[in-house]
């Protein structure tokens, strides 16, 4: 079994092989997933070793001491956090070897088709059609026409692949009827579509789908069966954004521990308890995140990454909020309102009131709060689900 010591020798190689200050940073990209090193616990020949998943910050702390590139996983989220372990419980052999690769890399950016304007929060009430054309008789083959709208779509502008539900059966109940593809952003029946939000920034988008052609060597999972496939992903997508690593006092309460630091003049005694009160549970936040990282390393992660989104939704609004008071008239300076389409999120590097205006949508993005309060009451608590009187009404049946 591959342990510490085998990563790091390995990780030895790869630098001496490809030295960071002589070697192009996607060739060293490249290498780097070719030797297993990208995900080290995928399995072999896929960016991985088949090796535990804790041991995979051996081999980052090793890079970064050595000044090696990283694959700018700010700009790649959706690839690397949702995409990508998709992918690798439902593709095909053929899929994994296709996409995988460049995904790591960030050759190939991915953005996600899911919600749409009447299906949010109710996403399996989702309308976007696929119909199958020229299957052979076998009931393999052709292609999947599809035609509809998606919205709040991060990275939609500079995605060349998305992952894709759609509708392919609209005489059973909602969940059954569901087919989960990837589709290519570059067909001409792709049209893209900036939102402008609070920040002034378009970092959304609005995804209209016309006549797109999908060949079913696209389609992730079996017909119908793309609800299944798809909590792979929203679980995962939970996960990343609640759940990413960070030092003590890092991330958001970090920056309001060092603006009260710094700021003495503007000290009360109420802000003071505030935010002691925070950084509490901002340090509880952190250790639970630690503990559901460890438990992904033992498998598929569970409901507990929708508890993680939750807490990590609330904090920032909080934090954000407490930040804005304290600075008084300064927090509510803000940069540029200028419409503009940013590469990624960035909450510690800008100023308070970026941070207090993009944190309203956390409690909307990667599952609406309400909806996440639901998931861990019953799969988490075991509380009795919520009556539901369209579970076995076939979807065209519903009211809209």
């Amino acid at each position: 079994m591959t342990d510490a010591d085998d990563l790091r020798r390995r990780t030895a190689e790869l630098l001496a092989a490809r030295p960071p200050a002589t070697t192009g940073r996607l060739d060293f990209l490249r290498a780097r997933f070719d030797a297993g090193l990208a995900w080290v616990h995928f399995p072999e020949g896929l960016g991985g070793l088949d090796a535990p998943r804790s041991l995979q910050a051996v081999v980052d702390a090793e890079l970064a001491a050595a000044g090696a590139p990283d694959n700018d996983p700010g700009r790649i989220g959706i690839g690397l956090g949702m995409a990508a372990p998709t992918l690798l419980r439902f593709g095909t052999d053929e899929q994994k070897q296709r996409f995988l690769r460049p995904l790591w890399t960030g050759e190939e950016v991915w953005c996600q088709l899911f919600s749409e304007p009447g299906a949010g929060s109710d996403l399996a009430a989702l309308a976007t059609r696929a119909v199958r054309e020229g299957a052979g008789a076998d009931g393999t083959g052709g292609d999947w026409i599809v035609d509809g709208q998606k919205v709040w779509t991060s990275s939609a502008h500079q995605a060349r692949w998305a992952i894709l539900i759609a509708r392919t059966d609209p005489d059973v109940p909602k969940h059954r009827g569901i087919t989960y593809f990837v589709c290519d952003m570059t067909d001409p029946g792709v049209e893209v579509r900036p939102l402008r939000q609070i920040t002034g920034e378009a970092e959304f988008n609005e995804v209209f789908l016309t006549g797109v052609g999908i060949p079913d060597a696209h389609r992730l999972g079996a017909v119908g069966e793309g609800w299944k496939v798809a909590q792979t992903t929203l679980m995962n997508e939970r996960v990343a954004i609640g759940g990413s690593r960070i030092p003590r006092e890092g991330g958001m309460i970090g920056v309001a521990a060092a603006d009260w630091r710094a700021r003495p003049e503007l000290r009360t005694h109420d802000l003071h308890q505030r935010l002691l009160t925070l950084w509490v549970e901002a340090e509880a936040a952190r250790l639970t995140g630690e503990r559901l990282r460890q438990q992904l390393s033992q498998g598929q992660p569970g409901p507990e990454g929708s508890g993680m989104k939750l807490a990590f939704a609330r904090l920032a609004q909080e934090i954000s909020g407490w930040e804005v008071e304290f600075l008084a008239e300064d927090g509510l300076t803000y940069d540029d309102w200028t419409m503009r389409r940013p590469d990624g999120v960035d909450f510690t590097g800008r100023e308070a009131g970026y941070r207090y205006l993009r944190a309203k949508g956390n409690s909307i993005e990667g599952g609406t709060s309400e909806v996440l309060l639901n998931i861990v009451a019953e799969r988490v608590l075991g509380l009795p689900p919520e009556p539901r009187t369209d579970k076995d009404v076939a979807w065209k049946d519903l009211p809209r």
